[in-house]
């Protein structure tokens, strides 16, 4: 499992989405999404919010977002019992 904040970055350098587009889309300031960025992990609840707003712009960029993020949690069954 990844961080989210560098999951994130790879994603939008990937993707080429912009740090500013993913704030717009997310109805938020590029200021919070540049902190996200430079290595300060979102909440749970960004986490959510940002994959919406991935899924909006690309939904690959989504996916991989959580892939990322969270691996391979839930094709692994037996991971949730090692953890």
């Amino acid at each position: 499992m990844g961080n989210a904040s560098q999951s994130l970055r790879q994603v939008l350098e990937t993707y080429g989405i912009s740090q500013n587009k993913l704030a717009v889309t997310m109805g938020i300031s590029r200021a919070n999404v540049g902190r996200w960025f430079h290595g300060l992990d979102p909440s749970a609840e960004n986490i959510a919010e940002i994959t919406k707003a991935l899924k909006q712009i690309n939904p690959e960029a989504a996916r991989e977002f959580v892939q990322l993020y969270l691996g391979n949690l839930l094709e692994d069954p037996e991971k949730l019992e090692d953890e």
